[in-house]
């Protein structure tokens, strides 16, 4: 379950770092609001995860899973540059959230 927990904190992390964009810095209310919402959740979730799961790899995770998504929904969304070496480096992140997985 912590796993489940971890994936989903991810999730959120992702969701406050691109909300961040959108809130113009805090001076649109609803925006703002998600964005601290999506936050508190990321932490409570994390926080959960960390009951089980070892720290360093639980946070790197955590952290891996909202670079990589971040990263992705700012190409997507915000038109930021798909570049090879940008997709590769991408990539190196996703290989190593996968191996701490696995030997977690």
């Amino acid at each position: 379950m912590s796993w489940i927990f971890l994936f989903f904190a991810g999730l959120f992390e992702i969701g406050w770092a691109i909300g961040l964009k959108y809130t113009d810095g805090f001076s649109k209310p609803l925006p703002s609001v998600l964005t601290i919402a999506s936050m508190i959740v990321s932490l409570g979730l994390l926080g959960l995860a960390l009951k089980e799961l070892p720290v360093g790899t639980a946070y790197a995770v955590w952290t891996g899973i909202g670079t990589v998504g971040t990263a992705l929904l700012g190409i997507w969304l915000l038109g930021e540059p798909a570049t090879a070496v940008r997709l590769a480096c991408i990539g190196v992140i996703v290989s190593g959230i996968v191996g701490l997985k696995l030997v977690a």
